[in-house]
Order: C-alpha cells, then sequence, then structure tokens
C-alpha cells in the first residue's frame, strides 16, 4: 500500500509550530507495512485542491490532517468531496455530538462541522468539535482528521489504524499500553531504545502524561523491558494502561472519604485548576491558596516571616509552613503545597527547575521534597511540578515514603 499524508495549517508553512502529525502518521503506517511517498505541508488557502487531486492519482491512501474548523477558510472537507465526485452532507450522529456539546452555539458557523461528503463515515473527536471523517476517491481511501494533535492522534490510533490493519487484511497486532509521566518523550525514546530495540515502541504525547505502546516480541519480553524501563526512571512514573496522574489521586482520595486543598507559589494555580476540573470535584477540594508574594505566604498562610527571611520562599521549610498553613485554613484531610522557580531566571540563587512539594495530613507528620526539574520552558515546569504533586499526594495518603520514591526518580 502507497500512502501520502497532506497536513494543513498556515503556523506550520510559516514556521510558528512545529509539525508533529505528519511524522507520526509516517511512522505508524510504516510500522504497518505501508510505503509512504510524500509528506506535505500546505497553507490553509485552499492549495489543497490541486495537491490533492495529483495525490490521488499515485496513492492508495491520503491522510488529511487540518482544515476542518468552523471558518470560511477550513476547506478540506468541501475539498474532498469535490475531489471524490461527492457533495457535502450532514452528518446526524456528528451533528448530534455537536449540539450536546455546544447547544445553541452549534447552529450557524459551527454546524459546517458536521458536515462530511456524502457516502463517508464519520470518526468520532472526543476532544474537540470537528469529526474526521474516511471514503473513496475513486480508487484512492481518503482520511480526513483534525489538525490539534490531541483531537488528531485518539483517532488515527482508535479508529484510522484498525481502518488500514483492515484494508491491509493484517492480524490484530499484540501491543501493551502504558502511561509515562514527568521524562521527555525524547529522552523516553532514547530510554526505551537502549532497553529493548528489537521491540515495536511508540509513544503519544498527551497533556501531562506520554501513551507508551510495545509491540512485538512475547507478552514476557515486552513484560521484562517495560520493568527495566521502569527501574530506570523510578516508581510510579510508568503506569500499565492509560491513566492520568489526576485521576490516579482522585482515586486514593476517593477510597479514603478525603478531602483535600492546595497551597501554590511557581505553578500559579494549575494545581487547583487541575483539581477542580473534573465534575464532581467539590466532594474532595475544599480550597486554595495561590501565594505568589511572600506577604500573602505570611499573611494569608502564616508562614513566619523567620522562614522567608532565613530560608527563602524557595526551600522546604516554607513550602512545609504552607502546606500546614492550607490544610488548616481550609480544615482538609490532607494537603499539597508548591513552590520553586519556573523561569526563565534564576530566584533567590537557586536554578530554574528548583521545585518543593510538600505533603500533610490528619494525625501525618509533615514532609517535602526537592525536585530539580529539566527546563522547556517555564509552563513546562509548571506541568511536571503539578504531575509530580498529583503522584506524590496519592502515595502520600496510600502511606508511602515520599522521600523514598523521590530519591530513586530520574530524568526529570
Amino acid at each position: 500500500m502507497n500512502a501520502s499524508i497532506i497536513v494543513i495549517g498556515t503556523e506550520l508553512t510559516r514556521g510558528i509550530i512545529h509539525d508533529s502529525n505528519g511524522p507520526l502518521i509516517a511512522r505508524e503506517l510504516t510500522h504497518l507495512g505501508v510505503h509512504i511517498s510524500q509528506v506535505v505541508s500546505l497553507p490553509d488557502d485552499g492549495t489543497i485542491k490541486s495537491v490533492l487531486g495529483a495525490l490521488m492519482k499515485e496513492a492508495d491512501v491520503v491522510v488529511i490532517t487540518g482544515g476542518l474548523g468552523p471558518t470560511s477558510d477550513d476547506l478540506t472537507r468541501s475539498v474532498i468531496a469535490e475531489a471524490a465526485g461527492k457533495v457535502l452532507v450532514q452528518d446526524s450522529s456528528s451533528w448530534k455530538f455537536l449540539l450536546g456539546k455546544l447547544g445553541e452555539k452549534a447552529y450557524g458557523a459551527n454546524a459546517r462541522q458536521a458536515m462530511i461528503p456524502e457516502g463517508f463515515t464519520a470518526i468520532s473527536n472526543d476532544n474537540g468539535t470537528a469529526p474526521g471523517f474516511y471514503g473513496y476517491g475513486g480508487d484512492t481511501l481518503l482520511v480526513s482528521l483534525p489538525g490539534p494533535p490531541r483531537e488528531m492522534e485518539p483517532m488515527f490510533y482508535e479508529s484510522v489504524i484498525p481502518l488500514i490493519r483492515e484494508k491491509l487484511d493484517l492480524p490484530d497486532a499484540e501491543r501493551d499500553e502504558y502511561t509515562s509521566f514527568i521524562t521527555a518523550e525524547a529522552k523516553l525514546e532514547e530510554l526505551y531504545e537502549s532497553v529493548d530495540p528489537e521491540l515495536d515502541w511508540g509513544t503519544r504525547f498527551q497533556d501531562y502524561r506520554i501513551s507508551l505502546y510495545v509491540s512485538g516480541k512475547t507478552k514476557n519480553a515486552r513484560d521484562e523491558a517495560v520493568r527495566e524501563l521502569e527501574s530506570i526512571l523510578g516508581k510510579h512514573r510508568i503506569e500499565k494502561g492509560s491513566c492520568d496522574a489526576l485521576s490516579m489521586l482522585v482515586n486514593s482520595l476517593d477510597k479514603h472519604s478525603a478531602t483535600v486543598s492546595a497551597a501554590e507559589s511557581c505553578t500559579g494555580g494549575v494545581v487547583s485548576s487541575l483539581l477542580t476540573s473534573l465534575p464532581g470535584s467539590s466532594r474532595y477540594m475544599l480550597g486554595s491558596v495561590t501565594s505568589y508574594a511572600p506577604s500573602v505566604k505570611e499573611n494569608v498562610l502564616g508562614v513566619s516571616h523567620e522562614i522567608i527571611e532565613k530560608h527563602g520562599t524557595v526551600s522546604s521549610e516554607c513550602a512545609i509552613a504552607m502546606v500546614d498553613g492550607v490544610r488548616m485554613l481550609t480544615a482538609s484531610d490532607y494537603s499539597v503545597s508548591v513552590t520553586g522557580v519556573a523561569g526563565p531566571d534564576k530566584d533567590e540563587g537557586k536554578d530554574v527547575g528548583t521545585v518543593y512539594l510538600a505533603f500533610s495530613g490528619k494525625n501525618r507528620e509533615s514532609c517535602s521534597v526537592l525536585l530539580r526539574f529539566s527546563s522547556w520552558g517555564r509552563e513546562s515546569i509548571r506541568r511536571k511540578a503539578a504531575t509530580a504533586a498529583f503522584i506524590l499526594l496519592s502515595s502520600y495518603i496510600e502511606g508511602e515514603n515520599v522521600n523514598e520514591i523521590v530519591s530513586g526518580w530520574n530524568y526529570i
């Protein structure tokens, strides 16, 4: 099978953002035995019309990402319909989904997102509003997916790969799924290749985690390789299946019918925002304090002036005072605090990526851990700190020694 890939986005062709869709699709299709003829990046200006026609003369499959938004310059669906000799029709399931998600906003410009070429099959999008779709234009299978990776990737893995496997008459491959936390995707790839390069490893970046897929050899060989990878990274850095650190924490809180509060500095409210992002979060989340300024740490959380003067705000002593203060303030069962240096410059003589997390619980001794995150930018450190906070607070609730856990962590 011969495939071509079209990636649409003016930000891509101008070099404003990096294309991750094309390489991922090419890599995964190559693993299936599909020959990739071309990967083409195009702007949102209708150029796809002439390019798609040319590729359809040569390719068995053309996968297109992008251009499925509600605005007038999102031309992908109409160009594909024209190339396939079809008209656009409203897909009933897509429209029902769109209406349920957007309500009255689904009418008007957004309604075009439920339009697909007649005779094509919709691909549901759980992370956005634009469905994908696939069907034939002549002898060429045309697959269209949204551009944002967090929308495209699940749709590609869950719908497109099984579709291609069916077209190639390939048996379902045994594939194990894991979730990796905090390690950068490039470092994770380097590590698993060193563990067992004969296995087929694949990664998918998601918010606050990376999905890791392992196939090939035997089940025992795959399990052994993942255990070795976990021994390198440290405890709780790789978990079986698809999961996220926040859900792991919520499960622990629910298991113990416990409540939580948070005191944040360098994360600026990220931890609190995530803790309240799930429906029904009021059953466990009582409140939080974003104490960015030293004065708020002192006047609201009760951190003593002496601690700040002697140890600084980025310190174990300050983190513990913050975590005890917010738990007393909210009367929660457990609490977590975060203070550190997100960058881009050093603070209090401490390097960017220096983060202290502290944990407190009723009838428990409060404790803190020091983490030194590698910096890929300010937001990267905030995300890592929040993820680590959830993993370690869950461990703390379950009675584990968080300092022992952190002492075995590498490549953060």
